[in-house]
């Protein structure tokens, strides 16, 4: 009887001793990593707005209200937004019908059309220059073509040829790259696409078919030959061979009336 009360004494004795430890082992978990971050809200108003010489580009967006779907893509989607933003310049250079006589939707379709929705870092066109036609903002068949030439990204859509001259933003989940053209999409202007005009060539001045430059030496005319001073001498001699001939002739006469 002794031997068990003492036995199941033991036994109580060591549970309790090893229960702590036990506790301690499980109440100490290890800790989750910190959540990244969110990125910072990027305003691309203020951005155009100072950025360079944008302003019409701007307007336009504002106007239209296609800068709150370019926010909204900007800064809600997990793909972020490439933007080509061409200088108040190539607006300038466009006739004015160009985009005057457009409609509502299509000048939207235009703007969405400088837009890919996804970040895109300049390393990234030369890859995207090996994938042929990419889609824009404006869907459908509004798509952009890029060639990587030793570094310098071109860009096509059909109507318009040009490169990206500067990089305005590259950072994640906003692109924002400078250039200098407006893009024109065939889907709007159609696939008559006007021929590049090739320069002028430099005026050509044809001498005359009746020039002595052209005339053999044999043929060209005597007086050609003459000096100034050989000129002078045979206009003297002339005036008084004329002169002694009128004299000699009022002799004659004198003479003829004497006899």
């Amino acid at each position: 009887m002794e031997k068990t009360v003492i036995f199941m004494a033991a036994i109580a004795l060591l549970v309790s001793t090893s229960c702590p430890v036990h506790a301690q082992t499980i109440s100490s978990p290890t800790p989750s990593p910190a959540p990244a971050p969110a990125p910072a809200y990027v305003n691309l108003t203020e951005l155009l707005g100072v950025a360079g010489p944008f302003h019409t580009f701007l307007n336009y967006l504002e106007s239209s209200k296609i800068i709150d779907t370019f926010q909204n893509q900007a800064n809600n989607t997990e793909e972020g937004i490439t933007l080509f933003v061409p200088q108040d310049g190539a607006f300038a250079s466009l006739k004015k019908s160009m985009l005057s006589n457009l409609t509502q939707d299509q000048l939207k379709s235009i703007l969405l059309f400088h837009a890919l929705p996804h970040y895109y870092s300049l390393s990234d066109f030369k890859n995207l220059s090996q994938m042929g036609s990419i889609p824009t903002l404006a869907g459908g068949q509004y798509t952009l073509n890029f060639t990587d030439i030793s570094g310098t990204i071109h860009l096509t859509s059909g109507w318009s040829n040009t490169k990206i001259s500067s990089s305005v933003l590259s950072t994640a989940p906003v692109a924002l790259y400078e250039i200098n053209k407006v893009l024109l999409p065939e889907a709007i202007f159609g696939t008559d696409i006007p021929p590049t005009p090739a320069p002028a060539p430099a005026p050509e001045i044809a001498p005359s078919a009746d020039s002595p430059a052209d005339l053999p030496k044999s043929e060209k005319s005597p007086s050609s030959s003459i000096s100034p001073s050989s000129s002078y001498r045979m206009i003297s001699v002339s005036i008084w061979s004329q002169f002694s001939l009128a004299i000699l002739g009022g002799v004659v006469v004198m003479l003829r009336e004497g006899i």
